[in-house]
């Protein structure tokens, strides 16, 4: 809990307390590790886990986040829904490393670093401008973790309609991400070990700089009306 607040955001150290497959299948609660959190005087963690109870407070007074944007105006919003860009994302074969070193931990593990959550969900929204609904329902299937309130309050979060939302002109670069949060590659060549090569690994899906000017665009369009 000491160095949480320090090493939590770097998908390659062992930063994370991993608890959250216990609080999902209630073989610890979420008191006892309030309760620990609360002895330190580093309280980054326990703050991960007020959010954890905000996002359940959230789900049981609006039910329909699930299915709606917390602020409807994001409704509105004229996604691309490409499936084949999709799937690319799914595989993690979108051509940015970090994004598909996320995406093939899930896929083979069952879990993903909180991180890299943020920035798959981010740039299947943002960049690829697909529904944070086909996301949410991705990770729903791959999550051992798989919390509703948590997964469903992370993915509003990412595409900016949530409760207390990253701005919706806030979209992660995946390259400024891997420099920031995993300098050296450590993380990206465990789960993409081809990525140096070209002739194995694709050339990426979309190009970030476009894709932001696009996502921007349709996001001002919807809320304007």
């Amino acid at each position: 809990i000491a160095d949480y607040a320090k090493t939590r955001d770097f998908p390659a150290l062992n930063g994370t307390s991993r608890m959250s497959h216990h609080l999902r299948f209630g073989t610890i609660s979420i008191r006892e590790l309030a309760t620990e959190a609360n002895k330190s005087a580093e309280k980054t963690w326990l703050n991960e886990l007020i959010w954890r109870d905000f996002y359940a407070m959230i789900l049981w007074y609006f039910p329909q986040t699930p299915d709606h944007s917390y602020k409807p105006a994001f409704d509105k919003i004229e996604w691309r829904n490409n499936e084949q860009e999709f799937l690319a994302w799914c595989n993690g074969e979108t051509g940015y490393p970090l994004i598909d070193a996320g995406m093939r931990q899930l896929n083979t593990i069952g879990w993903m670093h909180n991180r890299l959550r943020m920035v798959t969900a981010s740039f299947l929204a943002k960049d690829l401008l697909i529904d944070w609904r086909w996301g949410e329902h991705y990770f729903s299937r791959k999550l051992l973790d798989y919390d509703m309130a948590s997964n469903v309050g992370g993915w509003q979060w990412a595409a900016g309609s949530g409760t207390d939302a990253a701005p919706f002109f806030r979209i992660f670069s995946p390259a400024a991400q891997t420099k920031r949060f995993d300098k050296q590659q450590e993380y990206i060549k465990k789960w993409v070990p081809e990525y140096l090569d070209p002739t194995k690994y694709p050339a990426p899906i979309v190009d970030h700089q476009e894709a932001r000017a696009r996502c921007l665009a349709a996001f001002k369009k919807a809320l304007k009306g």
